[in-house]
């Protein structure tokens, strides 16, 4: 949960000092500036009973009718003492904010709490709250708060959602001052506004055999030590406050002097999930495109290898990587890193977008590296140079598992086209475990089919869902 600061509003010009004055240059050019303001909020009540009488004002003087004049200086005057007495207010009011989560799935509902305190040592009048929010959330809350007692506070709330991923701003929030006649209103808006992060939607995934080389997992099965820490048998020289439970005594003879064994040196297998965001390889738009299958699916995975124990890393097409920064550039899952990891990516994949590229060269430009372990790609439309390029990452990775996807069979709901098929074979050619990806598929029914028998995958296999370590949890 996250809580915005505290911001003060008062019954005075916007942005009003701590002494309830308006900011201005000088004083009197404040007051002025402050009561031009409040004039202008005038409501239609407001203007009406001033319109009516200066009207009534001019009849009189013509006609000659004191009693018509009383009356015209009455209407007019009544406005003109409210926007007086609202311009003179010096009650301050702050407001907060506060989010629960912060994080919010696509089509799940958030809270958005709002609290205004009365600082001041005056009551106020009725007060109407209006908050800020993108469309796309819903509606824009109003609430009308009673009058407010010095010292006192008032809490509202509402629900926002939305369909569609993204960053979506809340606030400021604008608190509208009346006075009991309704003859004018003035607007005075906090500075202080808060971002609720919208998510992909995920999956949960079991914990399934994909296709691949048993050694191709992080720094493969013969030199990874295990997670709950097998020692590294290479000595080193005793060093004071050493456990003298941990020499090696062979070493010792061999060398002379007191060696111990290294300390625990626990390594992570690896995951990289690739996602093709290129405009060119999809079609459509929405929350049911081909595209958000393919960011909701990578959301899954990125979180399931998490809680498998894997260090993982987003790539997308254009080489950029998530994390970017720190060790190897891969998200460590070690507890109590796990949620922070997660919300790092879940936060970079709320914003993904297309990019303008028109091949995947830069995505394995970043994969040449080495060994990077387990490759989960999320594909659109691939021509034969894309696949015969993903052929090469297969290279470059131990199992690698492709979810295709034909933007055209999304929009016209149709079979797999020829082209699909052929590109399939490719990838399965090259050692792929390569699963196409009809409109509407469930990612946990082909997660399950890409460890299964009707899939072809090259010979081997390891356990993803499972630690594959000696001494790992499981």
């Amino acid at each position: 949960m996250a809580a915005a600061g505290p911001a003060a509003a008062q019954g005075g010009a916007p942005g009003g000092g701590p002494d309830g004055g308006p900011r201005g240059n000088g004083r009197q050019g404040g007051e002025r500036g402050g009561l031009r303001a409040a004039l202008a909020g005038l409501t239609t009540r407001g203007r009406s009973f001033l319109a009516a009488g200066v009207a009534a004002g001019a009849c009189a003087y013509v006609l000659g009718q004191g009693d018509l004049l009383r009356v015209g200086l009455l209407l007019a005057v009544l406005p003109l003492i409210c926007v007086l007495v609202l311009h003179r207010t010096r009650y301050r009011v702050a407001g907060s904010r506060l989010l629960t989560p912060v994080r919010v799935p696509a089509g799940s509902e958030a809270r958005v709490h709002l609290r205004m305190d009365n600082v001041s040592r005056l009551p106020t009048g009725l007060l109407m709250l209006q908050d800020h929010v993108p469309y796309m959330l819903g509606p824009r809350p109003r609430f009308v708060l009673d009058r407010v007692e010095a010292g006192g506070r008032r809490e509202v709330s509402y629900k926002v959602r939305s369909d569609l991923r993204g960053r979506f701003p809340l606030g400021p929030l604008q608190l509208r001052l009346s006075d009991p006649f309704g003859m004018c209103e003035l607007t005075r808006s906090f500075s202080a506004y808060d971002t609720l992060t919208v998510i992909p939607r995920t999956e949960p995934l079991a914990p399934v055999r994909l296709g691949g080389e048993g050694a191709g997992y992080g720094d493969g099965l013969q030199r990874s030590v295990a997670l709950a820490g097998d020692d590294d048998v290479i000595p080193r020289a005793y060093r004071h406050g050493d456990d003298l439970r941990r020499v090696h005594w062979r070493s010792t003879a061999r060398y002379g002097e007191l060696m111990v064994r290294r300390e625990e040196q626990p390594q992570r297998s690896r995951c990289t999930v690739l996602l093709d965001t290129r405009r060119l390889a999809y079609q459509g738009a929405g929350p049911d495109s081909a595209f958000e299958w393919a960011v909701s699916g990578a959301a899954s995975v990125l979180v399931h290898m998490l809680e498998r124990g894997f260090s993982v890393r987003l790539l997308t097409d254009d080489g950029t990587a998530v994390p970017s920064e720190g060790g190897e550039g891969f998200a460590a899952s070690a507890a109590p890193d796990s949620a922070e990891a997660a919300g790092l990516l879940m936060d970079a994949l709320a914003v993904v977008d297309h990019s303008d590229g028109a091949g995947l060269s830069r995505a394995y430009d970043v994969l040449r590296g080495g060994d990077e372990g387990l490759l989960i790609a999320f594909l659109g439309d691939l021509d034969e140079e894309q696949a015969r390029l993903l052929g090469r990452m297969r290279h470059r990775s131990g199992a690698a598992v492709a979810f295709v996807l034909d933007s055209g069979d999304w929009l016209t709901g149709g079979a797999v086209s020829g082209a699909v098929d052929a590109r399939l074979r490719t990838l399965r050619d090259s050692g792929w475990t390569a699963v196409p990806v009809r409109p509407g598929a469930s990612l946990a029914a082909l997660w399950q089919q890409a460890g299964g028998p009707g899939v072809t995958a090259p010979a081997g296999g390891a356990r993803f869902g499972t630690t594959n370590h000696p001494g790992g949890r499981s």
